[in-house]
């Protein structure tokens, strides 16, 4: 790959201002005027979509993250066209926005499977086109794992055809940083993507319990990877003889999401806060995806009023 050709095709011409332009145009127009709290499938895997879906709404968070694995549910060979449809009505009725698909995809120096991946992400790109019309949400992943230096150009130009391809649907694609992966600081994604023109259809996800018992600072990392950001997931972090593992947010009280939400707030952000429940949790022996989500409402909505953070509603 060149990538000087990558970073003009992205950053320059005529493809690039109407990128930009319409990066503009959701920031400022189509997106609401405050943060949404919503809620992630990633801990409702045992239930139907539909069903993840009532259940959010009736709790009364604003929006939705839908999992779309090949293994889930709502992955898109599970979801027909006439599903697709009433999936799409159903989020109506509820007025729940759908701001994120969670996807799982590594990239790979190996050709056919880089290819596999691609036909499996247009899948998606199209999958969010059907369920949301002309707003489409951000479809993220993590990068899997392995040494940053050793894979950082690998990543580079796996994910650069990932963004050609998002913006080829006018979908963002979103990397996420993953505490132990070999992209696990916010400064390195912020390299992927500038290394990749800075497209406005490659943006990354900040969830700080990825970065907690390390030395990046919440406020100075929420305030350098912002520029980046197109979405943000919440969860608690605990730390015990040297290891981490994630809690339901605002469970541990060892992540302070009001500084995180005023931090968030200040700097203009104003997209999802999507509660996410680990598989460290989810896994766990008469784990309850209902209840957990009732939790993290409460205690994420109890954030935004300490923080004098209104909500879209």
């Amino acid at each position: 790959m060149a990538v000087l050709t990558r970073r003009s095709f992205l950053a320059s011409g005529a493809a690039s201002v109407l990128a930009l332009s319409r990066w503009q145009q959701a920031a400022a127009v189509e997106s609401p005027s405050d943060m949404t709290l919503g809620f992630s499938t990633y801990g409702m895997k045992s239930l139907k979509t539909e069903v993840a879906i009532e259940a959010i709404a009736r709790i009364g968070y604003d929006a939705v993250e839908l999992t779309v694995w090949p293994d889930w549910d709502c992955a898109p060979d599970n979801v027909n066209a006439t599903r697709r449809r009433e999936i799409r009505q159903l989020l109506d009725e509820k007025s729940l926005q759908l701001t994120s698909l969670m996807e799982h995809l590594y990239p790979t120096e190996d050709d056919a499977e880089h290819a596999a991946g691609l036909e499996r992400l247009e899948k998606v790109y199209q999958l969010a086109r059907d369920l949301a019309g002309d707003k489409p949400p951000i479809v993220q992943t993590v990068l899997g794992g392995g040494n940053w230096d050793a894979k950082k150009s690998m990543f580079r130009d796996r994910v650069g055809d990932w963004a050609e391809l998002g913006q080829k649907h006018g979908i963002v694609t979103c990397i996420k940083p993953h505490r132990g992966g070999g992209m696990s600081r916010p400064s390195e994604a912020i390299w992927l993507i500038q290394q990749l023109g800075n497209s406005p259809w490659l943006r990354m996800v900040y969830d700080y319990s990825h970065y907690a018992f390390r030395d990046i600072d919440l406020v100075e990392s929420v305030r350098a990877a912002l520029p980046f950001t197109a979405h943000v997931a919440v969860k608690d972090a605990v730390q015990q003889n040297g290891k981490v593992r994630f809690e339901l947010p605002g469970t541990a009280g060892t992540v302070d999401f009001v500084t995180l939400l005023k931090e968030l707030n200040a700097g203009g952000y104003r997209g999802d806060i999507s509660c996410e429940v680990s598989g460290m949790v989810s896994g766990k022996p008469g784990y309850q995806p209902i209840p957990a989500a009732r939790t993290c409402y409460r205690n994420l909505a109890a954030a935004f009023k300490s923080a004098g953070v209104s909500r879209a509603r």
